[in-house]
C-alpha cells in the first residue's frame, strides 16, 4: 500500500487574510430605496416649480421687461417701494379679499348643505351626486362663457324670468358696477362648491353611524346631533377644505377673466388679473414679479394665522 508522502500543511500555522466587508444597515438601505423612488418624482418639482418660483423672486428686484436684447438690473427693493404707493394694486388686493372670503364661504356652507342631503336616503341618489359633480367637471373657461349668456341683458334667461315676474328685465349684470362683482361671485360659488360637497360628503361617511344613534337615544334633537356630533367630526376636513379654497379663489383668474377681465373699470379686478395686466400688457415684468411676492406673502400670512387660530381652538376643545 503506497504511503502518502504530500507534507502536511498545519491549518493553524497559516496566516488567515481578513476581508473587511462593510454590510449596510437595514436604516441605510431603507433610505436609499426611498430616495430612489422619491427622486423621480422631485426633479419635475425642482424643475417646474422650485425654479420658476426662485427665479420670480429674483426679477422682483430688477427691472425685467419684454424688450429684446435688454440684460435685467437690479433695483433693489424700487418695485416693492413703488407698490406701497400704488392705490390701483391695493384696491385690487380689497377686491380680491371681499371675492377670496365670500366666495369660499358660499361654497363651504351651500356645499354642506348639498353634502348631508346626499347623505340621506333620496331617491335617484347615485344620479343626484353625479349632477352635484358637473360644474366641477367643466373648464372655467366653458363655465365663464354659459354664465356670460345666461347674464346677458339682452337675451339672457335671468332678465327673461325676472320680466315674467314683473322685475326690471334690462339689467347689465357683468357691465354694471353695482351689480358685477356680486355676480361673478355667484359663479365662483357654482363653480367651486362640488368640490366641497364631494369632500364634505366623504367625512360624513366617515362618521360611525353608532355615535349619531347614542345622541339620539340621548335625547339630541337634529341640530344639537349637527353641532355636537357631527361637525367636531368634520373639522379637520373642514380646515383643510377651506383653507385650499381661500388659495385658490385669491388666486383665481380664468373665471373672472373671461368674465369681465376686471370690469367695469376695477370693480372685480383681483389681484392677480392686476399682475398680469402689469405682466403682459403694460410690459413689466419686474414689477409684476413683485406683486406675486406680495400676493404670496398675503396668502401664506392669511393661512397662517387661521390655522393657528383652528389648532388653538382644537387644543382647547
Amino acid at each position: 500500500m503506497p504511503l502518502d508522502t504530500k507534507p502536511r500543511v498545519d491549518s493553524t500555522s497559516v496566516p488567515k487574510v481578513s476581508v473587511n466587508r462593510k454590510k449596510r444597515s437595514p436604516s441605510q438601505a431603507t433610505r436609499l430605496e426611498t430616495a430612489g423612488l422619491v427622486l423621480p418624482a422631485l426633479i419635475p418639482i425642482l424643475v417646474l416649480s422650485v425654479g420658476p418660483l426662485l427665479w420670480g423672486v429674483y426679477l422682483a428686484f430688477t427691472d425685467a421687461g419684454f424688450a429684446q436684447n435688454r440684460v435685467p438690473k437690479f433695483v433693489g427693493l424700487d418695485n416693492f417701494v413703488n407698490l406701497g404707493s400704488d392705490l390701483a394694486f391695493w384696491n385690487s388686493f380689497g377686491v380680491g379679499l371681499v371675492w377670496g372670503l365670500t366666495v369660499t364661504t358660499g361654497q363651504f356652507v351651500l356645499g354642506l348643505a348639498l353634502a348631508l342631503l346626499l347623505n340621506t336616503d333620496i331617491r335617484f341618489r347615485g344620479f343626484a351626486r353625479l349632477l352635484a359633480l358637473l360644474p366641477w367637471a367643466m373648464p372655467p373657461v366653458v363655465v365663464a362663457i354659459i354664465w356670460q349668456m345666461i347674464y346677458s341683458p339682452t337675451k339672457g334667461p335671468l332678465n327673461w324670468l325676472l320680466g315674467s315676474v314683473g322685475l326690471p328685465s334690462d339689467i347689465n349684470w357683468l357691465g354694471d358696477f353695482t351689480w358685477a362683482l356680486p355676480a361673478v361671485i355667484l359663479v365662483g360659488i357654482w363653480a367651486g362648491m362640488p368640490q366641497n360637497t364631494i369632500t364634505l360628503l366623504a367625512g360624513l361617511q366617515q362618521i360611525p353611524r353608532e355615535l349619531l344613534e347614542a345622541a339620539e337615544v340621548d335625547g339630541a334633537g337634529v341640530w344639537r346631533r349637527f353641532v355636537h356630533v357631527t361637525l367636531p367630526s368634520l373639522r379637520p376636513i373642514i380646515v383643510s377644505i377651506t383653507a385650499l379654497s381661500f388659495i385658490w379663489n385669491v388666486n383665481s383668474f380664468g373665471l373672472v377673466y373671461v368674465l369681465t377681465q376686471g370690469g367695469p373699470g376695477t370693480s372685480t379686478m383681483l389681484p392677480m388679473l392686476f399682475t398680469y395686466t402689469e405682466a403682459f400688457k403694460a410690459r413689466n415684468i419686474g414689477m409684476a414679479s413683485a406683486m406675486g411676492d406680495i400676493i404670496a406673502i398675503f396668502i401664506i400670512a392669511i393661512l397662517a394665522v387661521y390655522l393657528w387660530a383652528q389648532t388653538r381652538g382644537e387644543r382647547k376643545s
